[in-house]
């Protein structure tokens, strides 16, 4: 006898109770396996595959593309009868497991459940109303040898292709775009489909929508009236688009919102010539152009020295309540510096953080800031690299802007902001000469130090940026 499972919305883990279900992998009335992936959902910390515990056939989803899922709340039906067993791992078990897998960095499983070494395929029974030139195809078994890496290049091949997608961002720009991964030829690792694949497709897809475009106004073929717009009531413009704010951009948008109304907020400025610290990058860089660090590795470092100098702004404050109910604050230190980076992403503003930067170089600092800055943009950065920071590093300058008051990044007690370097008239030595100059901007919580410890760091930094033989001399 045929009977139903509902499967759950699993703990996300990390204080996160939703995810944006982003995409569905299989339709009522697959058949699917343990661990095989059902649906693609975006959470404030990465987009993820889900896989699913039970075998059997699709009978039921619950959600569509876009919207936002509550934890516990049901995510997929799935019929099991003769021939159909469905797990007998227990999702709590199996939740373990994941934990477990996730602190070795394995990631074979995903989001809170599942079971290792998964390799379920849909197959289809019948045809999927509007169904895309992608379908799912089942793959040979793998042999014994397999590794965890051919398992996942199984998961995610292309029909009639050599290649792979592994990650989900980019299977995600190419259906916003349009683009069908099955003509491409991956430039990764055995054929592996990145990023830079889909994003060459993209291009010359865009310079024809471009054309077809202008062809259509040169034509004199009207988009939509205004009457066909809706108005906003308050202004009496037009409204062209309403964009939801979900997963990163939510998450960002509640972090800071909460850190303007709870911390009081103070922000000092100096400017600084850096043209020693170019010079020397400038000839790091001649003498070996491959593995010269960047500049922002090199502030990062006096940013570390500069902490243990002055431990208060690499501190948290942490409130209690005792057994009176009566409220408490205390401010906690650390041993070490967990330095996070601003890093601008397809999915919006993200800080990696790279543990024990302290103990680090700077050459070894711009190999994580590399690293780190690359897994955010995929999408792959774990909840430990996007919420271990205990101070936060913004290099604004990229944009082409020289300052910024910027806002603390919760539960941090203090951002460090660095502008854009600019070519200025300068006084050196009683003579105008034109530096390099940029704007360090320190935004700091009043209650962790006073204006004298932060103005301390600052020039701290500063001073290092001026003469970077000087003080990396005694690092």
């Amino acid at each position: 006898m045929s009977e139903t499972k509902v499967f759950l919305l699993p703990d996300l883990g990390e204080g996160l109770t939703e995810a944006e279900l982003v995409n569905w992998l299989v339709a009522v009335g697959d058949e699917i396996q343990v661990d095989q992936p059902i649906a693609e959902v975006e959470t404030a910390k990465s987009m993820v595959e889900v896989p699913s515990p039970f075998a059997g056939t699709v009978a039921e989803l619950h959600g569509e593309p876009g919207q936002t899922l509550d934890v516990g709340k049901p995510l997929i039906s799935v019929s099991s009868g003769p021939g159909l067993e469905p797990t007998q791992t227990p999702v709590r078990e199996a939740a373990e497991t994941y934990r477990e897998e996730e602190k070795a960095g394995s990631g074979n499983v995903l989001i809170g459940y599942g079971t290792p070494g998964g390799v379920g395929t849909a197959r289809r029974t019948r045809a999927r109303k509007g169904s895309a030139s992608l379908s799912l195809v089942e793959p040979e078994p793998p042999t014994p040898a397999a590794d965890a890496g051919d398992l996942s290049l199984l998961r995610t091949r292309v029909p009639g292709k050599l290649g792979a997608v592994i990650s989900p961002l980019v299977r995600r720009m190419a259906r916003e775009h349009g683009v069908d991964l099955g003509e491409l030829q991956g430039s990764g690792e055995s054929g592996l489909i990145m990023r830079r694949d889909v994003e060459a497709a993209i291009s010359p897809r865009r310079q024809q929508e471009s054309a077809e475009l202008e062809e259509t106004h040169s034509a004199g073929v009207a988009g939509p009236s205004e009457s066909q717009l809706e108005t906003d009531p308050r202004s009496g413009l037009s409204i062209v688009s309403r964009t939801p704010i979900r997963g990163v951009r939510k998450a960002t948008a509640a972090n800071m919102s909460r850190s303007h109304s709870e911390i009081p907020e103070a922000t000092v400025w100096v400017d600084v010539d850096t043209t020693a610290l170019v010079e020397i990058r400038a000839s790091l860089k001649k003498a070996d152009p491959h593995n010269a660090p960047g500049l922002l590795a090199f502030i990062a470092r006096f940013v570390t020295a500069g902490l243990k100098k002055y431990p208060e702004l690499n501190s948290r404050i942490v409130s209690a309540e005792d057994g009176q109910g009566v409220q408490s604050q205390e401010i906690v230190a650390f041993d070490g510096v967990n330095l996070g980076f601003a890093a601008q992403t397809d999915r919006g503003l993200m800080v990696p953080s790279i543990r024990n930067a302290d103990k680090r170089s700077a050459r070894e600092l711009d190999e994580e800031i590399r690293r780190l800055t690359a897994v955010a943009r995929e999408g792959k950065a774990t909840p430990s690299e996007l919420g271990s920071g205990t101070f936060t590093l913004n290099n604004y300058g990229v944009f082409g802007v020289d300052g910024s008051a910027a806002i603390i990044n919760h539960p941090e007690v203090a951002i460090l902001g660095v502008g854009r370097i600019v070519d200025k008239p300068w006084v050196v030595n009683g003579e105008l000469a034109v530096r390099k100059v940029t704007e360090l901007t320190l935004t700091f919580d009043h209650r962790v130090c006073d204006g004298g410890t932060a103005a301390g760091f600052l020039r701290y930094v500063a001073d290092g940026m001026e003469n970077p033989g000087a003080v990396l001399a005694d690092l």
